[in-house]
């Protein structure tokens, strides 16, 4: 990770006190990456944000990298509350891309094109373009409904997905990127959340507490449970294609091992992949061939599982007061790791590189 100059370090200092206040949109900050060896592993980690301020990571199952792995967007309040950044991951500099009140960091989601982003912030729901220009508002919740955590943009690029609640109601809705004209695809009376909507197939997956899947097709039929194993439910996502949902099981028998799992709900058929060392959450490279997980142990580690050998290999330490908040994930390319922490102080984004461990993947293909 480049460093900067003295003088740049400097001018910075006298820069910053003007910029915090008025918290510019377009304000760009040097690095403050850090590279360190792990205690345990003695592998590099660059740490690549300031403890100092807080940072955090888009929503797993949203588009945080770019798919040519050369930046992330993130949610950062070095500038006094938290703004959407565009965090270059060659060089470590950081530019704020919007200026919002209330953003809600797990929402935020590249567009498949990687040119625009969407954000809810408060009750409405906004799009904004990487390159600069005024965020767009989209869609406004209406009174008396309230917004259930999660939202994400289909792999199509043309719907935001999310969920209503009144009371112990809810409803799932879809918003157009382009015009922002809303639907309710069905309404529940049950509260539901994290609605994610399927690749190469008109469906959308939501959750029911923290041990139930659901699916529904796009135009509210063929709503239906799936057959998950018994326990709580961590990190659901789609693969890549589609064809499955990769979860983490939580046994009710608290002496069992957590455990990957894949379901298949075109066969409503569920099966083990791996026993973990007690993972809290997990990230999938594109392919599924590889899991990074963050343990629960007393020694908190961050862990590589290979799918075909069933083997851990330890790659740091993460020491997260919070295992599950750890959110790991891989580069598109499949070629680094990058999770966030707050081992020293503030919630910080972490990096490692793993292309001696781990087979490129396609980025190109990246949705």
């Amino acid at each position: 990770m480049a460093g900067i100059s003295r003088r740049a370090l400097l001018l910075s200092g006298f820069a910053l006190p003007r910029l915090l206040p008025q918290s510019l949109k377009g304000a760009i900050f040097p690095s403050d990456a850090e590279r360190y060896s792990d205690p345990l592993t003695e592998l590099d980690v660059y740490r690549l944000t300031k403890p100092d301020y807080n940072s955090l990571m888009t929503g797993y199952y949203n588009r945080g990298i770019a798919r040519n792995s050369g930046w992330m967007l993130i949610a950062c309040d070095r500038t006094g509350a938290f703004q959407p950044f565009h965090l270059d991951l060659k060089n470590g500099e950081m530019r704020q891309l919007a200026k919002t009140e209330d953003l809600d960091s797990a929402t935020l989601t590249l567009t498949p094109d990687n040119r625009s982003f969407c954000f809810f912030a408060g009750r409405s729901l906004y799009i904004a373009a990487v390159q600069g220009g005024r965020e767009r508002e989209l869609y406004r919740i209406a009174d008396g409904w309230e917004r259930a955590p999660g939202m994400s943009v289909g792999p199509d690029g043309t719907h935001a997905t999310f969920v209503e609640s009144k009371g112990e109601a809810s409803r799932l809705r879809m918003v157009t990127l382009g015009q922002g004209a809303a639907r309710t695809v069905f309404e529940s009376p049950f509260v539901m959340s994290h609605a994610i909507a399927r690749p190469m197939r008109a469906q959308i997956l939501y959750r029911q507490g923290g041990d139930s899947l659901w699916l529904v097709n796009q135009d509210g039929a063929q709503n239906r449970k799936l057959k998950t194993a018994p326990g709580g439910i961590r990190s659901p996502n789609w693969s890549a294609d589609g064809r499955t949902v990769l979860y983490l099981n939580l046994p009710e028998d608290k002496r069992q091992l957590n455990n990957l799992r894949e379901l298949t709900p075109d066969t409503n058929t569920d099966k083990l992949l791996a026993k973990t060392s007690q993972f809290a959450c997990f990230g999938a490279n594109r392919d599924a061939s590889v899991f990074v997980g963050a343990s629960r142990n007393v020694s908190p580690v961050l862990l590589l599982l290979l799918r075909v050998t069933q083997r851990e290999r330890t790659l740091c330490e993460h020491k997260a007061s919070d295992p599950a908040a750890v959110s790991p994930v891989f580069s598109p390319d499949s070629q680094r790791v990058y999770f966030q922490s707050d081992r020293h102080g503030k919630p910080a984004i972490y990096s490692m590189h793993i292309e001696k461990l781990v087979e490129k993947t396609d980025d190109e293909a990246h949705g």
